[in-house]
């Protein structure tokens, strides 16, 4: 059957999809489709008209004629386009019908249909959606008991193709929603009493596991290779596409021994731009290949987000989580140091919603204790940004107006320098007038974020996760935590907030206080140091009396070899108290 395809012949044809005839009509429309677009941009715009032009009762029947006839994922973008984002019905027929409602369908089509979504920006995110759908759906105990196995087979087989497409950076912020996964979905797996059901579970278990561990040790179970199991795991790895040279192609060989080198003495070194826009340096950090643009963007992002404080804020929070799970490409001089300073301009620049996700952060699973202590670093470093007075421009120095003499020749006119000489000669200066010199001076941005930067770090500190547990082996990190918020509350001197946090902090304090590290004890001990200093003295007298008396007790007592210098300030001034309170 020969179909003269045209734009006016499209709109003559588009009914006989609604007709019986619709997969005749596919199986010709469709390959004379692929031919036409594949270097024939208008006829992709008249393939997207065509199908967005489709009635939604016919939407399914059309979107699955595609998918099956298509010779692959870049082919059918190229004749769909971005049908699922624009067209809500196809949307759901692509992400739920297919994959959740329906599993009569083969490889080839899970692989164009997943791969499609993968081709595109705007239709990653429905990837990585379809993806979670589908791990609920593998994790969930009623679907394991109840679903035939060939539909748990083919939920397998699309999850594997998901994870095949997905990158690195894709993988790592959804790190701790595939772990959860993966543990509750082999647990109801490994409680089948079906062979099959339970080998699916370690297979998928394990190809999870080698996507989010990829430098540690992975799920390994023990269980028989079959044709089913090699065709699944070969599904977690993309095929590479090779280009196939046509017959126009001519290669040549030459030897470079004859060739004579060019001269490169005078030749300068391109330096690559760094980009301007904050949304393009996201870009390049997520998913450039580029290493010299990646490295000029490192260098540059500090400035650029200070430089552009209201785009900044838009993308904070994301920007925020890009940094704290950068990491280093090339032997960039200083990495450390340019992705904390980087960190503290986007907490500087926005900083409740960025403090509220890293002290979120800090508590969360799958994070390296390097990681949690650079979080306590950069909140510490922003806060003494934000407290510290800032003033706009140089310091200036104000110069006295004087006048200038001209020289004369006769001596009897000098008589004013002779003057002066003489009254300064007789004079004695014993202060000098105000300095001319402006002091830095303003407002303390700290005030109305203290308790954002403060609070979140006390919640979750007696609560073990399974890869954190402050309270047992991680007591370095503890250390860190408790100097962390000693020198917080130090810098929170004068603020509103201060009172609350001191009491708070002093909880912390005698939960913690017969620690048996030294390095916590002694954190503990500058937290105290901190709560004299910062707390006001009424305030401590007024509403804390039994704790300073108890904390009195407490260092004149064990621990009183830890701190030598500050426990003897530290009694003094409870003594000072209390004797001004009974006067």
């Amino acid at each position: 059957m020969y179909l003269p395809l045209s734009p006016s012949v499209l709109s003559v044809y588009l009914p006989l999809f609604l007709s019986s005839t619709s997969e005749e009509i596919l199986s010709v429309l469709v390959p004379r489709l692929a031919e036409l677009t594949k270097s024939d941009c208008i006829w992709q715009r008249i393939s997207w008209h065509l199908v967005e032009c489709v009635p939604d009762r016919c939407m399914e029947a059309v979107v699955l004629g595609f998918v099956e006839r298509a010779p692959g994922a870049d082919v059918l973008s190229r004749l769909l386009g971005n049908l699922v984002v624009k067209n809500k019905h196809a949307q759901f027929v692509v992400t739920q019908k297919f994959l959740l409602l329906q599993y009569g369908y083969t490889t080839a089509v899970l692989q164009n249909l997943l791969g499609y979504l993968s081709l595109d920006s705007l239709r990653r995110a429905l990837l990585i959606k379809v993806l979670q759908e589908l791990l609920e759906t593998w994790s969930s105990s009623s679907a394991v008991k109840h679903s035939p196995p060939e539909q748990q087979e083919y939920i397998s087989k699309a999850i594997l193709i998901c994870l095949s497409h997905l990158k690195d950076s894709e993988i790592e912020s959804c790190r701790p929603e595939l772990l959860t996964s993966m543990m509750e979905g082999v647990k109801c797996h490994l409680e089948s009493s079906l062979p099959q059901i339970r080998r699916l579970g370690m297979i998928v278990a394990e190809s999870i596991s080698s996507k989010i561990n990829t430098d540690g040790p992975v799920l390994k179970f023990q269980y028989e290779e079959d044709d089913e199991s090699r065709e699944l795991k070969s599904l977690l790895v993309q095929a590479p596409s090779f280009c196939v040279p046509t017959n126009s192609c001519l290669y040549f060989f030459y030897s470079d021994d004859d060739l004579t080198p060019y001269d490169m003495s005078e030749d300068k070194e391109l330096k690559t731009k760094a980009p301007v826009y904050i949304r393009d340096c996201i870009e390049v950090l997520t998913g450039s290949e580029d290493v010299d643009k990646w490295e000029a963007t490192v260098k540059a992002l500090e400035s650029l987000v200070r430089k552009n404080p209201a785009a900044t804020r838009e993308v904070s929070v994301e920007l925020a989580k890009i940094l704290l799970h950068l990491e280093e490409k090339t032997c960039i001089e200083g990495f450390a140091e340019l992705r904390q300073r980087a960190q503290v301009a986007v907490l500087t620049v926005d900083p409740i919603p960025v403090a509220q996700y890293l002290t979120s952060q800090f508590y969360s699973l799958n994070y390296s204790l390097r990681q949690r202590m650079d979080i306590l670093d950069v909140l510490v470093l922003a806060a003494r940004e934000l407290s510290c007075p800032k003033v706009h421009g140089k310091t200036k120095h104000v110069e006295k107006p004087c006048v200038q003499l001209l020289p004369a020749s006769d001596s009897s006119k000098d008589w004013r320098r002779i003057v002066d000489e003489r009254i300064k000669s007789k004079t004695r200066r014993f202060a000098k007038g105000p300095s001319q010199v402006q002091v830095a001076s303003g407002p303390n941005e700290f005030n109305s974020v203290a308790g954002h930067f403060f609070f979140p770090l006390l919640q979750n500190f007696d609560r073990p996760l399974s890869t954190f547990d402050l309270l047992g082996e991680d007591h370095f990190v503890l250390g860190r935590l408790v100097h962390t918020l000693a020198v917080l509350l130090y810098l929170a001197v004068n603020t509103m907030a201060v009172t609350a946090m001191g009491k708070a902090l002093m909880e912390f304090v005698w939960t913690l206080r017969f620690h048996t590290d030294s390095y916590v004890r002694q954190g503990l001990l500058s937290c105290i140091s901190s709560m004299l200093v910062s707390v006001p003295a009424e305030y401590l007298l007024n509403n804390m009396t039994e704790e300073l008396l108890e904390t009195q007790s407490w260092l004149g007592g064990k621990m009183w070899w830890c701190m030598p210098c500050v426990a003897p300030l530290f009694l003094y001034k409870i003594r000072k108290k209390y004797i001004h309170s009974t006067v």
